[in-house]
């Protein structure tokens, strides 16, 4: 049955759904991404050019019917490169932060649910990794491992999942003493059951709005690192080697710098402002978030 609003009249969405409908933060975010993920699903499929394709008789045209954006150094139609690019560095984002949740998650709830002397170790590992700026310890893990996309996805998993485990564990602790969770013990709920059934829906929604806000820094660390050549290596199309390979013409020719520096900007930004918006939203539903 629909809900029925103040007015007495029949509501499309339940009142949580509602308030998220009318974050425009929120709907902006989510179209701004709708969109990339489209290039990046279609665009492939229908781009112009060959992104690998050389052709150092056509470097460095302007835009024209062949080539929408024009041609890099090396006479590949940036267009078709961006298009590609955006598969790959979003694929390897959405790898990257669904890493990080399935390491984050399990250590959070069990370092919080158990304590003690496990709680201890798993929480000095924890202030260990994040003693450390993000960037910089991906950087150092990168360069020991070398330039792959493997290695690349593997340095920003190690930085980034302690977050979520400490996040995960703050909740953990707040909500194992309540009554809810006391009441599962003594109705001899095991523990497993008590993590996966009443504490893991607990910790959904915050994991879930970080993991909005982290998309913007992951695309931005996966950019930097390409761009100091310890990421995705050429000639295979990715935004922030892009970048790279537009440094040395930013004075004469600084479109090879500006359309990929866009597509970044509008990616982290979409992901920002979807971010604020279920922070919001969730807190109008849940005030204790």
């Amino acid at each position: 049955m629909k809900p029925v609003t103040a007015e007495g009249k029949m509501s499309m969405f339940p009142n949580p759904v509602q308030k998220w409908v009318r974050k425009p933060l929120l709907l902006i975010g989510t179209g701004m991404l709708i969109s990339v993920l489209l290039i990046s699903l279609v665009g492939p499929f229908l781009v112009p050019n060959d992104p690998l394709a050389v052709n150092m008789s056509e470097r460095l045209q302007p835009p024209s019917e062949k080539y929408p954006l024009g041609t890099d150094h090396m006479g590949r139609c940036l267009f078709s490169r961006l298009a590609v690019g955006a598969q790959t560095t979003l694929g390897i984002t959405a790898l990257v932060i669904f890493s990080v949740i399935v390491i984050g998650i399990p250590v959070g709830l069990i370092s919080g649910y158990a304590g003690g002397r496990l709680d201890a170790v798993l929480m000095r590992i924890v202030d260990g990794l994040i003693a450390f700026p993000e960037f910089v310890l991906a950087i150092a893990v990168a360069g020991f491992l070398g330039p792959s996309l493997i290695n690349l996805m593997l340095s920003i998993v190690l930085v980034k999942w302690v977050r979520y485990a400490r996040v995960v564990r703050g909740i953990v602790l707040s909500e194992r003493e309540k009554e809810y969770v006391l009441a599962a013990r003594v109705g001899g709920c095991s523990s497993w059951k008590i993590l996966y059934r009443h504490l893991l829906p607990q910790i959904l929604s915050p994991v879930l709005v970080l993991a909005a806000l982290d998309v913007g820094t992951v695309i931005l660390i996966i950019s930097s690192l390409s761009y100091l050549g310890l990421g995705i290596q050429p000639p295979n199309p990715e935004w922030g080697a892009m970048l790279n390979d537009g440094r040395s013409y930013f004075q004469t020719f600084p479109e090879l710098m500006f359309y990929p520096g866009s597509a970044i900007l509008w990616v982290v930004l979409a992901c920002n402002l979807i971010g604020d918006g279920l922070r919001d939203a969730i807190h109008e539903t849940d005030p204790t978030f």
